[in-house]
C-alpha cells in the first residue's frame, strides 16, 4: 500500500495533494467495500450533493473517481488513497475500522394502491431510528448540510429526480423501467418483504402459425416467464419484479393479449416484408409454420433491364428487383415474390438507384421507352457503361463483345467497307455486320457502340479507327452514286488496301511519281512552237501539269504572285481548250498565247451573238458570260478547262461556281495565286472543281476538316495537307527567285486632326451599334464586315462620310508628300484604294502639285493602253489604280514603290495589289506602303493580317491552325 501512495503522490499536484491530507484529516473519507486487490470509498466533499466514490485499482496501480474533476489524480484520490494508508489494506486491521464511520442510509418501500405502484423512501439512521423521507432528497441534504450523517448515491438522487417535487409517491407508468433501474442495488421491500427489481421490461411473443385451411395467424401473448401482474406496468417473473414492455399494444396489465390476425396467401408478402419485420424490432418474433416465405436479409435492390431490339430500334424496360437471380420485383411499393424468399426492404438504397436510373438514364421502373437510329446507339452506349458501372452488364445479353474486323469490297470498280464481328470456334452461326457509314457515324459522335444488321451492338474498334477511320470517311465522301470513286481516290484506297493487307487497286501504280513528291514526277518535252525560256521552278511546274494532265486527274497552281502560271499553263495546252477569266485579262491571255505559243488559234466567246469557234484551239470568256451561258457551255466536251484567278469560286453557293463545276472536260486547272482567303471552304469549291469528289461533299468537309481545325485539331491540318498534296502546287517567290530585289513593307501613321477625329468617332459609335444589332440579331460576322465600311471610310477622308464635306484629309495630305517626294527620286508609284471616290479625292491634289498620273479602274476601256503608258519609261511617275480593277493580271514593274490608302482584313487582297510590281521582270527593291490611320479601325484591321495568312497556310503552308474573325474580335474593332 505504500508503494501505491508513492505512485499516487507523484502523480498528483501539490496544491490537490494538500487538498487531499485536509479531506483525510476531516474524517471525510468512508470505506465502502474491499476485496482483492480493490477498495472502493466514498469522499464528502464541501459543495457536492454526493459524496464521490473512489475505486482505487492497487495491483494494476490505477484509480477512478466519478467526480469528473478535470485533474487526475484529483483531491478525492489523494484522500482515500492516503487513509488507506493509513487503515492498511487487510479489512480486519484495527485502523480500517477507526476509518469506517456509521452513516445513515435510504432505504425504499414499494406498495400497491388500487392498481398503481407507489414508493416511500425512509432514512435509517445509525441507531436504527427510521425518518421517512416526505419532501425531497436534494432538500434534505441541503438541510444536513455539513453532517456527515447521509451520504446518497447518484441513483438515489435519480429516484429523487423521477418523483419530483413536491416528491410524489405513485411512480409514473412511463417512468417505472426508470425506476427499477435505480433500485436494482437499493434495500427495496415491496408490501413488508424484500423485493428484487430489474429495468429490462418483459416483452410479449409474437408466434406465426399456419391458419385452418390455407393462409398464417400471427398471434400476440404474454411471457411465459410471467407468474403475475402485480400492477399497471409491473410483473413478477419467479421472485423478481420487472416492468412491461410495449404495452401500448398489450395494456398496461396484458388486458389485450393475446391477440391475433390471419393473412393469407395473397397477402404473405406483406406479412414477411412489412409486419414480421417491424415486429422483430420490437418484440421475439417465432414462426412455427413452414410455408411462409423466408426473409433474405443479404438480398440487395439492383436495377434489372429488359432489353430487345429489332434492327436498329432499342425497347427498353428497366424494373427494380432483389437478388441475383431475381427473388422479388418491386411494384411502386408492392414487392411481387419471384422465388421461394423474400428480400427485407432496404429502401435507401431503393430510392439511391431510382434516383441514379432517372438522373443519368431518364428512365422510371415499369416504363417501356423505344428508341431508333443514331439516338438508340447513343442509348446503348450510356446503356452498357451504366450497367458496367452498377455491375449488371452480365445481364445485357443484347451487346455483342465480339471484335468488329473491316473488309474491303471491290467489285466492278465499285468500293465499299464492311465491318464483321469474329468467329468464334465452333460458332456455324454466319457472322454480324454493319456498315462503314453507321461504324463512322457512331466513331464520330464519340460513342463506343456500333448496332448490327439484324439487331444487337458490338463494340466499336476504336484503336483501328483512330489509325484509319479518316481515311476510310474520305474515301466514303468521295464515292459517286453508283460507289464508285474517282481516280484522285486512288492514294487513300491504295493506303487503306495497304493497312487491310489486301490487294493494291487497279490503276495505282501510274500514280506513283505523285505519291513519291514531285522529284519523282517524270520530264515532259515542251511543246512545239514555245517560245519562252523556263525557269527551272517552271520546268518542274510543267511536268507536274502534264502529268496529271495525261492521268486526267485536275490540278491546282497556286504560286505566288508574278511566278508565271500563265506560261506554265500555255505549256501543257493540249486539244481543245477553255480559258475562263476575269474580263481585265482576257486580252492579256491573248497576248500571252501569241507571245509564247504562236501557234495556237485563239477565240474570244464574247458579244451578242457569240458562239464556240470550233476550230480555236483556246476558247477565252470572262466569269460573267460563264454564268449567263451555262447550260449552251455545259454541252461542250473539252479537252482542258482553265481557270484564272479561279478565287472567283471560292464560295461554293454562288451562281460562278455552279456553271464551273457543270463544265465538262477531261483535264481541269484552276490558277489562283490566293486559293484560301477567308474560309477553308474556299478550298473545298476550287479542289471540287479540279478533282471531284477528292474533299467529299460540301458538309462532309465542313465536318471532317473545317470545324476540327477551326478548334485547333493539328492531326486535321495534316490530314488535309496530305491529302490535297498531290495535286496542289504552291511556290512563293522568296523561295524559287532569290534574285528578286526585296521587297520592303512599311507602315505610314496618320494623325488625324480634330475635326476627323470627331467625325470618326461619331461614325464609330454609330457603326458599333448597328453591328452589334446585326449580330444579336444572328448576322454572320461577314455581313457585319460590311457595316464597317462607313468607319474605315472616315478614317481616310471625311468628304466618303454622307453629309460631310472637307477639301483634303490628313491621309492625303502625307500621300502628296510621300509621292512627290518619290517622284522627285526618280520613282514610279502605284495608289490602290478599295473606293474609286477617294482616287477622285486624290486627282485634283496630284494636278495642284503638277504630279502626271495614270489612272486604272473598272471604267477604263483600254487598259492596255493606260498599262503600256505607265510601263514607259516617259510615262506619268503615278498610277491611280482601283484594287478590284488592277488587282489580278497586271505587270506593273516600271513602279517601285506601292501605297495602299485602305488597308483590309484581307492581306490576300493587299498582297495581290503589291504583286503588280514585284514579279518576275523587276529589278529594283519594291516599298510597299500602308497608310494606316492611328487609334482608328484601320489599327486593329491591320493586326490581324497576319492570323488571315495563317489560314491559307492551313492547307497550302505548314501551318496546323486556322484562325478566323470571331464576334469578340469583330466588336473590338469598333473599340
Amino acid at each position: 500500500m505504500q508503494q501505491f501512495l508513492g505512485v499516487v503522490r507523484k502523480a498528483t499536484l501539490p496544491a490537490i495533494w494538500s487538498q487531499g491530507v485536509k479531506l483525510a484529516r476531516e474524517n471525510a473519507v468512508t470505506r465502502v467495500a474491499a476485496g482483492k486487490g480493490e477498495i472502493t470509498l466514498r469522499v464528502r466533499s464541501a459543495g457536492l450533493a454526493i459524496a464521490p466514490t473512489v475505486t482505487l485499482y492497487l495491483d494494476e496501480e490505477e484509480w477512478s473517481c466519478d467526480c469528473a474533476g478535470k485533474v487526475d489524480p484529483c483531491a478525492h484520490v489523494a484522500a482515500a488513497t492516503i487513509v488507506s494508508a493509513q487503515v492498511g489494506e487487510a479489512p480486519a486491521q484495527g485502523a480500517a475500522k477507526a476509518t469506517t464511520e456509521a452513516s445513515a442510509r435510504l432505504i425504499y418501500r414499494l406498495t400497491k394502491s388500487q392498481r398503481l405502484l407507489t414508493l416511500a423512501r425512509f432514512i435509517v439512521h445509525p441507531d436504527g431510528r427510521e425518518e421517512r423521507l416526505g419532501g425531497t432528497l436534494a432538500s434534505e441534504i441541503a438541510r444536513r448540510r455539513g453532517s456527515t450523517d447521509l451520504n446518497p448515491s447518484h441513483d438515489d438522487l435519480r429516484i429523487d429526480r423521477i418523483l419530483g417535487s413536491p416528491a410524489r409517491e405513485v411512480i409514473p407508468l412511463g417512468r417505472i423501467g426508470d425506476v427499477f433501474d435505480a433500485l436494482v442495488d437499493a434495500e427495496v421491500s415491496f408490501e413488508g418483504k424484500p423485493a428484487k427489481l430489474s429495468g429490462e421490461p418483459v416483452l410479449p411473443r409474437a408466434i406465426v402459425e399456419d391458419a385452418p385451411g390455407s393462409g398464417f395467424v400471427l398471434r400476440i401473448e404474454r411471457d411465459p416467464s410471467i407468474t403475475q401482474v402485480l400492477s399497471m406496468g409491473v410483473a413478477v417473473c419467479g421472485d423478481v419484479l420487472r416492468p412491461l414492455g410495449e404495452t401500448t399494444t398489450t395494456g398496461e396489465l396484458l388486458e389485450h393479449l393475446p391477440l391475433s390476425r390471419t393473412f393469407t396467401r395473397a397477402h404473405e408478402t406483406d406479412l414477411v416484408t412489412k409486419v414480421l419485420p417491424e415486429l422483430e424490432k420490437k418484440l421475439t418474433v417465432i414462426v412455427t409454420t413452414k410455408k411462409l416465405p423466408r426473409s433474405r436479409k443479404e438480398a440487395r435492390p439492383r436495377i434489372a433491364m429488359d432489353l430487345s431490339h429489332q434492327g436498329h430500334t432499342l425497347s427498353i424496360l428497366p424494373t427494380l428487383v432483389y437478388g441475383d437471380p431475381p427473388i422479388a420485383r418491386i411494384d411502386g411499393d408492392v414487392v411481387v415474390t419471384i422465388g421461394k424468399s423474400v428480400p427485407v426492404r432496404r429502401r435507401d438504397e431503393e430510392r439511391m438507384l431510382l434516383q441514379k436510373l432517372r438522373d443519368e438514364l431518364n428512365l422510371v421502373p415499369g416504363r417501356r421507352v423505344d428508341l431508333d437510329g443514331s439516338e438508340a446507339i447513343r442509348f446503348a452506349a450510356k446503356l452498357r457503361e451504366w450497367q458496367e458501372r452498377s455491375g449488371d452488364g452480365k445481364h445485357a445479353a443484347v451487346f455483342d463483345n465480339r471484335q468488329l474486323n473491316a473488309r474491303l469490297d471491290l467489285e466492278d470498280g465499285a468500293f465499299d467497307i464492311i465491318f464483321e464481328t469474329d468467329q468464334e470456334d465452333g460458332d456455324t452461326a454466319p457472322p454480324k455486320r454493319t456498315d462503314a457509314a453507321t461504324v463512322l457515324r457512331a466513331w464520330r459522335d464519340g460513342l463506343n457502340l456500333v448496332p448490327l444488321e439484324g439487331g444487337g451492338w458490338a463494340p466499336l474498334p476504336a484503336g483501328w479507327l483512330a489509325e484509319h477511320g479518316h481515311r476510310v470517311a474520305d474515301l466514303l465522301a468521295a464515292r459517286d452514286a453508283d460507289k464508285k470513286l474517282a481516280t484522285s481516290a486512288l492514294p487513300d484506297l491504295g493506303a487503306l488496301c495497304e493497312a487491310l493487307d489486301a490487294p493494291k487497286p487497279f490503276g495505282l501504280a501510274k500514280l506513283a511519281p505523285l505519291l513519291d513528291g514531285f522529284e519523282g514526277i517524270p520530264h515532259f518535252p515542251l511543246p512545239e512552237g514555245l517560245i519562252a525560256t523556263l525557269r527551272g521552278y517552271q520546268h518542274l511546274g510543267v511536268d507536274w501539269l502534264a502529268f496529271l494532265r495525261d492521268v486526267e486527274l485536275g490540278a491546282l497552281l497556286a504560286d505566288d504572285m508574278g511566278l508565271g502560271k500563265t506560261l506554265q499553263t500555255i505549256c501543257v495546252l493540249k486539244g481543245r481548250t477553255l480559258v475562263i477569266c476575269p474580263k481585265s485579262v482576257v486580252y492579256n491571255w491573248v497576248d500571252e498565247i501569241a507571245r509564247f505559243r504562236p501557234g495556237l488559234r485563239t477565240a474570244i466567246y464574247q458579244g451578242s451573238k457569240r458562239e464556240v469557234d470550233p476550230t480555236a484551239d483556246v476558247t477565252l470568256m470572262t466569269y460573267a458570260v460563264l454564268r449567263m451561258d451555262v447550260d449552251r457551255l455545259s454541252q461542250e466536251s473539252w479537252d482542258i478547262v482553265v481557270l484564272d484567278e479561279a478565287q472567283a469560286i471560292k464560295n461554293e453557293g454562288s451562281q460562278t461556281a455552279r456553271a464551273a463545276f457543270e463544265l465538262r472536260a477531261s483535264f481541269r486547272i484552276a490558277l489562283s495565286g490566293t486559293p484560301v482567303e477567308n474560309r477553308l471552304e474556299e478550298l473545298w469549291s476550287v479542289m471540287h472543281f479540279t478533282n471531284p469528289g477528292l474533299l467529299g461533299g460540301r458538309g462532309d468537309f465542313q465536318e471532317r476538316y473545317v470545324t476540327p481545325i477551326s478548334n485547333g485539331d493539328r492531326a486535321a491540318a495534316v490530314r488535309l495537307r496530305a491529302k490535297i498534296r498531290p495535286f496542289v502546287m504552291r511556290r512563293m517567290k522568296r523561295e524559287v527567285i532569290p534574285e528578286l530585289p526585296p521587297r520592303t513593307d512599311a507602315v505610314l501613321h496618320i494623325e488625324l486632326d480634330e475635326t476627323e477625329r470627331a467625325i470618326y468617332d461619331a461614325v464609330r459609335v454609330a457603326t458599333k451599334k448597328e453591328v452589334t444589332e446585326k449580330l444579336a440579331k444572328g448576322g454572320g460576322v461577314l455581313a457585319a464586315l460590311e457595316a464597317l465600311l462607313r468607319l474605315r471610310q472616315a478614317a481616310c477622308h471625311p468628304s466618303l462620310v454622307p453629309g460631310q464635306e472637307a477639301v483634303t484629309s490628313s491621309k492625303i495630305e502625307r500621300l502628296l508628300e510621300a509621292l512627290a517626294e518619290a517622284a522627285a527620286d526618280g520613282h514610279k508609284a502605284l495608289v490602290f484604294s478599295q473606293w474609286t471616290g477617294l482616287l477622285d479625292l486624290v486627282e485634283p491634289h496630284l494636278r495642284n502639285a503638277s504630279i502626271r498620273f495614270a489612272r486604272l479602274d473598272g471604267s477604263t476601256r483600254d487598259r492596255a493602253a493606260v498599262v503600256a503608258e505607265f510601263q514607259n519609261d516617259a510615262g506619268p511617275p503615278v498610277m491611280l489604280v482601283s484594287l478590284k480593277a488592277g488587282g489580278t493580271g497586271l505587270n506593273l514593274t516600271a513602279a517601285d514603290h506601292v501605297f495602299l490608302l485602305d488597308p483590309w482584313w484581307n492581306p490576300a487582297v493587299e498582297d495581290q495589289a503589291a504583286d503588280r510590281a514585284h514579279r518576275i521582270g523587276q529589278d529594283r527593291p519594291v516599298m510597299v506602303y500602308r497608310l494606316v490611320a492611328k487609334d482608328t479601325v484601320e489599327e486593329r484591321i491591320f493586326a490581324l493580317q497576319g492570323r488571315k495568312r495563317a489560314l491559307a497556310d492551313v492547307a497550302l503552308g505548314e501551318s496546323d491552325h486556322a484562325g478566323g474573325i470571331t464576334r469578340d474580335e469583330l466588336l473590338a474593332l469598333l473599340d
